[in-house]
């Protein structure tokens, strides 16, 4: 099982980029492979606030349709997830508060990978970064 990140989708769908190339076939392949991907509901809560913050209004529908075109599992965050966030942020100066929400939610959801190009996640013991 493999989380999904933010970037990925908004990278597919968002302006040219680096890694727009990157994340369509790093996540054909995932697909190709299989694979069971996974998101939390912060993801869109954070497309919705970097396309506002861009006044890209027209990205968030095509961003969240192929979010929810490849993912399997849209998980909810509970309080306990929060909590955890509280003590990773607070034991982890690299790593941002919605980044500590995603670990907390993959945590419980028993999930070690993550597809983002976020080096933020480097700083998290247990966690693998999938990239490209």
């Amino acid at each position: 099982m493999i989380f999904v990140d933010s970037n990925v989708p908004m990278y597919l769908v968002g302006a040219d980029h680096p890694h727009k190339v990157d994340a369509r076939r790093v996540l054909e392949r995932l697909v190709a492979e299989g694979e069971r991907l996974i998101t939390d509901v912060e993801v869109f809560q954070e497309i919705l606030h970097r396309f506002v913050a861009l006044q890209r209004r027209d990205a968030i529908q095509p961003t969240f349709d192929v979010l929810r075109d490849v993912v399997d599992e849209v998980l909810s965050i509970h309080d306990a997830d929060v909590e955890r966030a509280k003590t990773i942020v607070l034991g982890r100066a690299r790593l941002s508060a919605r980044d500590a929400i995603h670990v907390a939610v993959m945590e419980r959801a028993a999930v070690r990978r993550i597809l983002t190009f976020d080096t933020g996640f480097d700083a998290m013991p247990g966690i693998e970064r999938l990239s490209g």
